[in-house]
């Protein structure tokens, strides 16, 4: 479903990751990567969610970042998106976390219409910055 996911995003020539990358991120002995996961009646899986912990300054309590939220496109409409974040969010309540916060592309017209319609509001005045490959490697020396 990674591939489907990059595919949808226009991106698959970045995927690198592997099921081993993910059975230890998940399941490793320190792990800090989490996941939900919806199943088909069949069985197949229908959409799932990764995510971490973060933290604010602002509030001094952790939250959720939500890496990637996806539903395979025969299963959307069927309520399975709105349930794995309304799990997130109950994460969020359980655990006394600020906020829930993830990031969307801006040309993904139906998410963006999804996430307005769950109360979501975009923060247009930040903008996301990445150190990777060899800019990365190069400051970390």
């Amino acid at each position: 479903m990674v591939r489907e996911l990059a595919e949808y995003e226009r991106a698959p020539h970045q995927v690198t990751s592997t099921p081993e990358d993910f059975r230890a991120a998940l399941f490793g002995a320190n792990p800090a990567l989490f996941g939900h996961v919806v199943e088909e009646p069949d069985g197949g899986l229908a959409g799932f969610a990764i995510w971490f912990v973060n933290f604010s300054t602002w509030t001094g309590r952790h939250g959720i970042y939500l890496e990637d939220l996806y539903v395979r496109p025969a299963a959307r409409g069927l309520g399975y998106g709105r349930a794995l974040l309304a799990q997130l969010a109950r994460t969020c309540r359980e655990r006394g976390y600020s906020r829930l916060e993830w990031w969307v592309l801006d040309w993904n017209e139906p998410a963006l219409a999804f996430y307005r319609s769950l109360g979501a509001r975009p923060m247009d005045e930040w903008t996301v910055h990445r150190l990777a490959g060899g800019a990365l490697d190069e400051l970390g020396g």
